[in-house]
């Protein structure tokens, strides 16, 4: 007599609830992609002038126009974060070994090369301002600093968070990645270097490339450590 066929065990709660969220983000940045390539002119409409406005202002309050500029240019600028990341890496070989080091490297690696690609492939022009306050190399879309600031931060979150950092220090590194990645966001747009369509799709990116960082590293290093 044969036995029943075992009754399929459904995913718990919230691993439908995180697939669902990443079903969306991946949509949203397909989409967005899209009407951008596309040159949607309503997007591009609002693009315009949101950029217009803010280097009205940006020529009006120079002072923080100069804040700005030290900002993007030097605190968070791509370099000064990859420059970040290539130094835990370091820590992580000494006193993590071998596999959570190779996991960040490649995390940023992947982000940095996936960013590239798209902005060859959908090639965006960037503002064009009669009295520029800064400049900027490469294509606009997707922006560089937003998607490097989001997956640099969020790879460090995700590590802290994998081996038991306290609720603190977890606490103090939360609010300083959220600063940095909302910050380089509007200085960006600020300084006439993007379109704000061009770090929504960096910040939908990057979190989108530490989520699939964040599956794949579960399954190299293991359950992580409770704290």
């Amino acid at each position: 007599m044969s036995s029943a066929s075992p009754t399929p065990t459904r995913p718990p709660a919230h691993t439908l609830v995180r697939r669902a969220g990443e079903t969306a983000l991946l949509a949203a940045a397909v989409l967005l992609m899209v009407l951008v390539a596309a040159e949607w002119r309503p997007l591009m409409d609002a693009d315009e002038s949101v950029v217009r406005t803010w280097h009205d202002w940006a020529l009006e309050y120079e002072q923080l126009t100069a804040v700005q500029r030290l900002l993007s240019d030097w605190v968070w600028d791509t370099w000064t974060l990859r420059a970040l990341c290539a130094a835990v890496v370091l820590w992580l070989l000494r006193y993590r070994g071998w596999r959570p080091a190779l996991w960040l490297g490649l995390t940023c690696l992947g982000g940095a090369l996936v960013q590239q690609a798209l902005k060859a492939a959908v090639d965006r022009p960037r503002p064009v301002l009669p009295r520029p306050v800064d400049h900027a190399h490469y294509a606009a879309f997707p922006s560089g600093h937003a998607m490097t600031a989001t997956v640099v931060c969020g790879a460090l979150l995700w590590l802290l968070h994998h081996y038991g950092a306290s609720g603190t220090v977890r606490r103090w590194a939360l609010t300083g990645a959220v600063v940095s990645v909302l910050g380089v966001g509007v200085t960006r747009v600020w300084l006439g270097v993007h379109w704000p369509t061009d770090v929504l799709g960096g910040w939908l990116l990057g979190t989108l490339a530490v989520l699939t960082a964040g599956a794949l590293g579960s399954r190299l290093l293991g359950e992580r450590t409770r704290g």
